[in-house]
């Protein structure tokens, strides 16, 4: 077997599940999920029906780039979103089967093992997709804590030269998972220098870009910063999913873009690893990348929920409403997993501790003291939660 499967840590959830083992939450409460990122909402008509109308498509063998009228879907969609130049769909995109497996897989394509100890840097909290990523990939990940006296945004210039000297692969999370952070122009404005320096390859992880609170102030994006800044797209390449925008996490639909001659090599990665999208499922995937109405009515209901749900929360722990996303990031007093046993054995709440995503790095784990709340069940749940987190202060 590959010694480096040793290395992977127990995925958050499993020791969420080791964590209440043997406690019964309290029956009085009806139960009330907070910790997994999973959309909640309705799937929108119009993807269903696509996907209904197009299962003829099963009796074929899908290509591996997808078929025309998706890539040029996402290239308009990306244009439109991002203000950029059209993409060209045919070398610029791939489909992906949703930003997780691509995420994962990138590192087995772009990391070159003949080079001395190679590093992939990431941020601390974190997806645990981009350890496991470089884990397999046989690379060493750095970490890079996030803390609230940094506003929670990745320090870069505090990584040593002799880290960059070795770094071929660098994850950005825009919004952030967990703290739904939002990269400004100057920090991508660095990221492309220290890559240009370095010559490591960026993976921009946009899969909460469309989760926002306020029509007309979408979070910047890293192809459009690249773009504003007067740059091509060369060592970067973005991975975007219709899981979160579209309320299709079981469709398992994404695409990555950027530059093309990375892309050209990933595409031939994905030939080999067999990764080809459903032909109803990339039919279903154009619908949904063409309509925006559904994905304006989605936004309103995350925004309905943390206007009425921070407010209830603030006066029992430190939180407020992210740039973007649907996670409330909250400081406890004591001990995250503490506070975690506390809310499912007492209230029936389950929230993940913000030390599960995290590892020791730099003398802390900077998720120590936090918990994560996804706020993607219904407003009268989230607000009934809410509600019997008051009662604990």
């Amino acid at each position: 077997m590959n010694p480096n499967l040793n290395k992977l840590q127990p995925y958050p959830f499993q020791r969420l599940r080791d964590l209440f083992a043997g406690i019964k939450p309290n029956p009085d409460y009806s139960p009330v999920n907070l910790s997994i990122g999973e959309p909640k909402h309705a799937t929108p008509a119009l993807i269903q029906q696509a996907l209904v109308d197009n299962l003829a498509g099963l009796a074929n063998y899908p290509t591996t780039l997808g078929i025309p009228a998706l890539r040029e879907a996402i290239a308009a969609w990306l244009s439109r979103r991002y203000g950029i130049p059209l993409m060209n769909p045919e070398t610029e995109i791939v489909p992906v089967n949703g930003s997780r497996e691509a995420l994962f897989a990138f590192a087995q394509a772009v990391i070159d093992n003949s080079r001395p100890a190679p590093v992939v840097v990431c941020p601390n909290p974190f997806y645990q997709i981009y350890e496991g990523a470089a884990f397999l990939a046989g690379a060493e990940p750095y970490f890079l804590n996030t803390l609230p006296e940094n506003d929670f945004a990745m320090d870069l210039e505090s990584v040593p030269e002799s880290v960059w000297l070795r770094t071929q692969l660098l994850y950005l999370c825009s919004p952030g998972n967990p703290t739904g952070k939002v990269m400004s122009l100057e920090q991508w404005k660095l990221a492309f220098m220290l890559s240009d320096r370095y010559g490591f390859t960026i993976a921009a992880d946009e899969c909460y870009s469309e989760i926002y609170f306020t029509e007309g102030e979408a979070p910047l994006g890293a192809l459009q910063a690249a773009h504003l800044l007067g740059r091509d797209f060369s060592r970067l390449v973005i991975f975007s999913s219709l899981s979160k925008r579209s309320n299709v996490p079981g469709m398992r639909s994404g695409f990555v873009a950027g530059d093309a001659t990375i892309l050209e090599k990933f595409l031939l990665y994905r030939t080999y690893h067999g990764c080809a999208m459903s032909p109803a499922v990339q039919a279903a995937s154009v619908a949904a990348w063409n309509d925006e109405v559904h994905v304006q009515e989605n936004r309103r209901l995350y925004a309905e929920k943390f206007d009425q749900v921070t407010p209830l929360l603030q006066g029992s722990m430190e939180t407020s409403r992210p740039d973007a996303a649907f996670y409330l990031w909250a400081k406890t007093d004591g001990s995250d997993t503490d506070l975690a046993i506390r809310l499912y054995r007492d209230l029936n709440i389950t929230v993940l501790p913000g030390s599960f995503l995290a590892r020791e790095a730099h003398g802390i784990n900077p998720g120590k003291g936090f918990i994560r709340m996804a706020l993607v069940a219904s407003l009268q749940e989230c607000l009934d939660a809410a509600k019997r987190i008051q009662s604990l202060s």
